[in-house]
Order: structure tokens, then C-alpha cells, then sequence
């Protein structure tokens, strides 16, 4: 029952038509919804943990889940320090029988919004090396385009952090969208198929076991 994941199916099977136009409105509007306390004291204590732990280039894990690709990440730059967010406390609390090797010591996990964390980032000017969104609800429907990052007012700030960004998904439609707001945002990226030699995420696994296509978008800015 692993390899059982449906395949993303939706009436939308190019770059929705309004994502430019609602993405350049997000860019000229400032995103006034305030910002959750709860999320911000997470933050605050992570990057406390990080900064005590050396402040070694910081890598942010955005929408974790269980924690895996957290982990994984940790382990693939033990010369960076991880800060994995969750805004379920459920998902980052499960217990973690999974991971056969011992914990690396440079990562934290917080239970935040992304909304908040993101803005809150970007506005003390934290500096991010790198920065993975991997495998993001894809909200397929037409009408769920403002449910997706890169239609989201949240996507500014989310383009702002990491001088390495990348995004996974199982849907290229989504793939292609966020590479084209990222060029909005003055972030050219590159797209292309995706198969990884270790799975990252839980997702990631079950996707291609599943026979999915797998994609991903790269940007990265030049060293100064």
C-alpha cells in the first residue's frame, strides 16, 4: 500500500493566467496581515539555539513535516546549522524511529507559520544560505491559485531569503509557476526533472515509488 499515491490531477495544466498579474499586485501592496506572536517567539528561540550553537550559515527547512528532510539536510552540511519549521506540532513531535543514525547536533525544529516566519526573516534581514520548500500542499483546483506560494502575498518575502532556493514538487504545473514568479521577483531559476538517490522527505519517497514525475526549481544568486 506504499506505492499508492494518486497522481495530481487538475483542469489547470499550464501556468495559471492571473499568477503574474496577482504576483505583481502582491509586490506593489505591502502584506499587512499581522503577525502571530506564537510564531515569532518559535523563531526568536531558534535562531537563539542557532546563534549559540556558532552561527554557522544558516539553512531553512520550510514545511518540514516529521522533520526528515530537517535531518537530512543537517547531515548532507554539517558545516551549516538547520532550522526546520512545522506549523504541526503533531507532525514535528512524532516520534522518529525512522531515522537509523545518530542525530546531528546542527538543527533545531520550530512549530511556526510560514506566513509569519518568512516576513519575520526577511524584515531583520536574517541572512539564509540556503532555503528548501519541498513538496508543498499543491492546491491543483483553478480557483486555489492564491492558496499556492507563489500566489500567496506571502511569495516576496519567501523569494527574498536564501542565496540558494529550491522547490520540489510532483506537479510541474506548480514547478513552473513558482520559477515564473521567482523571475517576477528578479530571481531567474531553472526548472527540470527531479530523481534523487536518497529520497528527502516522506513525500518524496512515496511520490516516486508511486511512478510520479518529480521536479524541481533552482535559483541562485552570484557570490557578491
Amino acid at each position: 500500500m506504499f506505492a499508492n499515491s494518486r497522481s495530481i490531477t487538475s483542469a489547470q495544466d499550464d501556468v495559471h493566467e492571473h499568477l503574474s498579474e496577482r504576483l505583481t499586485r502582491h509586490l506593489s501592496a505591502p502584506f499587512r496581515k499581522p503577525l502571530g506572536e506564537a510564531s515569532r517567539r518559535a523563531l526568536n528561540t531558534a535562531l537563539a539555539v542557532w546563534q549559540q550553537a556558532g552561527g554557522a550559515p544558516l539553512i531553512l527547512d520550510a514545511g518540514c513535516g516529521v522533520g526528515e528532510s530537517t535531518l537530512r539536510l543537517a547531515t548532507a552540511y554539517p558545516d551549516h546549522y538547520v532550522i526546520g519549521i512545522d506549523q504541526s506540532e503533531k507532525r514535528l513531535a512524532a516520534g522518529k524511529d525512522w531515522w537509523q543514525d545518530t542525530l546531528p547536533p546542527n538543527f533545531c525544529w520550530a512549530r511556526a507559520d510560514l506566513v509569519d516566519v518568512w516576513r519575520l526573516l526577511q524584515a531583520d534581514a536574517v541572512p539564509v544560505a540556503r532555503h528548501y520548500v519541498l513538496y508543498p500542499n499543491p492546491w491543483p483546483k483553478i480557483g486555489h491559485l492564491g492558496r499556492r506560494w507563489q500566489g500567496h502575498p506571502v511569495f516576496p518575502a519567501l523569494a527574498s531569503l536564501g542565496d540558494y532556493l529550491e522547490c520540489r514538487s510532483n506537479w510541474r504545473v506548480y514547478i513552473d509557476e513558482f520559477a515564473l514568479a521567482l523571475k517576477i521577483t528578479g530571481r531567474p531559476a531553472a526548472v527540470g526533472p527531479w530523481m534523487p538517490d536518497t529520497p528527502m522527505t516522506p513525500f518524496e519517497r512515496k511520490y516516486a515509488a508511486s511512478g510520479h514525475a518529480l521536479w524541481r526549481c533552482v535559483t541562485q544568486r552570484e557570490a557578491a
